[in-house]
């Protein structure tokens, strides 16, 4: 398979609903093995089909030595929070103090078709939550706090790897938050 460039912050496809995947066949396979390649190789807790300029949900994950995938990804969250650093692989160099949810239980299916249930605390949890809302349009910079989305929107303009010539549009997650980043 392949490593293949990681789409940044300010390109469209990341503000953008991931379709469903209905098909589980041999695409749906080299797409896993080159999220898989190109997180491993940047390298990442996790990288989402978008990421890649692939608008399907689907991610992969590697933490704590585990490594796997999701594929049609649904999260239960726990009411227990965790707060702490988050970064972004399409938000190179910059991490910023995000709240998620302590552990979840992620429902989906894996790249054959075969129903998935992962649960996870801490890292894992927070890495699932992470490109789970990425498959929703949703990067972690709009789960922050007003005042600290204003210093990683600073950052991310004064980033040499940005192109963005003014404010970037904030969206805030369709899903239910339990209260964080509001």
């Amino acid at each position: 398979m392949s490593v293949q460039p990681i789409r940044l912050f300010g390109d469209p496809v990341l503000t953008t609903k991931a379709e469903p995947v209905v098909d589980f066949d041999a695409e749906l396979r080299r797409l896993v093995a080159n999220l898989t390649d190109t997180m491993q190789d940047a390298p990442g807790s996790g990288l989402a089909a978008p990421q890649i300029g692939v608008g399907l949900r689907v991610f992969t994950y590697h933490v704590e030595g585990e490594l796997g995938h999701l594929v049609n990804p649904e999260l239960t969250l726990s009411a227990d929070e965790q707060f702490g650093p988050e970064g972004c692989l399409s938000i190179p160099g910059l991490t910023f103090d995000c709240r998620r949810a302590l552990s979840v239980i992620a429902k989906g299916f894996n790249m054959y078709g075969d129903p998935v249930v992962i649960e996870g605390s801490d890292m894992l949890s927070r890495a699932i939550q992470h490109e789970t809302d990425h498959l929703d349009g949703i990067l972690f910079v709009d789960r922050l706090d007003t005042v600290t989305r204003k210093q990683a929107m600073k950052a991310i303009r004064e980033a040499e790897w940005s192109g963005l010539s003014g404010p970037p549009q904030v969206r805030i997650s369709p899903h239910p938050t339990n209260g964080f980043g509001l």
